[in-house]
């Protein structure tokens, strides 16, 4: 495995040589042969391969010593100390990895040449359109780009950056807890989004700025929903208001009332997975809405909408019919490590700006956090 890794970083560093030497040539006018662009794809895709087979070799040891045995191995002891010392800024880089390589990978030129040429903008385009960007994001910020004038390859991915978190700035909102309590958040998304899972996260997040939290099991249609949700309030050691079965709004009401009692703060309602196409199923959940705002004044405080990335352009679709339903305030995005479409992210901000809140980039309970343009900007570009 050693050999391997040490290998990988000779390729690397042949690549980047042959790269500098390319760029040396293009900047005194001579002819240069293509740069070996398969080689890093090969070198990129052995990369990935190594760390899947260390991640399937570490990932029952590790467990295990999550539950308590300590008769693993050491490396799977210190695994979770790993993990947590890694900044947020480290894991939203690695969770943007296939939508980075998308970018990256067909203009290998933003790092090679010392001139930026209009074929430099079409390859950018396409780069742009593949991450799922879309074509107006794409074509606002090639545009701008243009405009600049810009002279070498590094200029301009310094500039990419700087434009994609200019585009992004308006999704930028903090999740403020105002005077209303209980603060009610209500999640909605269709089926397979990750809202129960989102939820779980969201709880242990708003613990750690110090608010008590009530989960409300909405999903009353969903083959273990409720299980689910409970599961993930006994591991954040947080009440759940639950039914066996029956109507989400009534479990919603139940919720409110637990919340006044017990002196919660914060109450996180879930609801059934739907597509926007099923009307009688869009009518259910604005009445659970209704149901929340005659229960408490003001609420829902927050109607979230959780999106997974891996549905690219059909997630702006959801973000402009929900909206239309329910009058989001806010997006939840999961899933990022999964996926090259990271881009739809630039499709929203210039076509249905709803405030993207958290977005989410593993599976670990720490993986889902407050959406920061500029950091996304960076980690989406490298």
């Amino acid at each position: 495995m050693l050999d391997h890794y040490h290998a990988c970083r000779a390729a690397r560093c042949g690549l980047e040589a042959e790269r500098a030497a390319a760029g040396e040539k293009i900047e005194a006018g001579e002819p240069v042969e293509a740069l070996a662009e398969p080689v890093e794809q090969r070198l990129a895709h052995a990369v990935r391969r190594r760390a899947q087979s260390r991640l399937c070799r570490d990932r029952d040891a590790a467990a295990a010593v999550f539950a308590g045995d300590d008769s693993q191995p050491a490396f799977a002891r210190i695994h979770r100390s790993m993990v947590a010392a890694l900044s947020w800024a480290a894991r939203l880089k690695a969770g943007l990895a296939r939508t980075r390589e998308v970018l990256n990978t067909p203009v290998p030129v933003l790092l090679a040449r010392r001139r930026v040429d209009e074929s430099l903008y079409e390859e950018l385009e396409a780069a742009l359109l593949q991450a799922d960007c879309g074509v107006a994001a794409t074509q606002a910020i090639v545009s701008s780009l243009r405009r600049k004038k810009l002279e070498d390859g590094e200029a301009l991915r310094r500039a990419l950056k700087d434009a994609l978190a200019e585009l992004l700035l308006p999704l930028e909102r903090k999740l403020e807890i105002t005077g209303a309590r209980p603060f009610v958040i209500m999640l909605a998304g269709v089926n397979g989004s990750g809202k129960t899972t989102s939820i779980g996260k969201l709880a242990h997040w708003l613990q750690l700025q110090g608010r008590s939290v009530l989960l409300a099991a909405g999903d009353t249609f969903r083959a273990a929903a409720r299980e689910q949700l409970v599961a993930w309030g006994e591991r954040n050691a947080v009440p759940v208001i639950a039914q066996p079965s029956g109507d989400p709004g009534a479990v919603l009401f139940d919720a409110l009332g637990a919340a006044r009692a017990r002196g919660a703060e914060v109450v996180i309602a879930d609801t059934a997975g739907r597509l926007p196409t099923q009307l009688h199923l869009m009518e259910e959940i604005r009445k659970v809405k209704r149901v929340a705002a005659k229960a408490q004044a003001g609420a829902p405080h927050e109607v979230l909408l959780v999106l997974d990335a891996n549905t690219g352009q059909n997630a702006l679709a959801q973000v402009k019919a929900f909206d239309d339903a329910l009058g989001l305030t806010g997006l939840v995005l999961t899933k990022l490590d999964g996926t090259a479409k990271g881009g739809v992210v630039c499709a929203i901000a210039r076509e249905r700006p709803v405030p993207l809140l958290f977005v989410g980039v593993g599976e670990d309970i720490d993986d889902l956090r407050p959406f920061v343009a500029r950091d996304f900007a960076e980690a989406l570009v490298g």
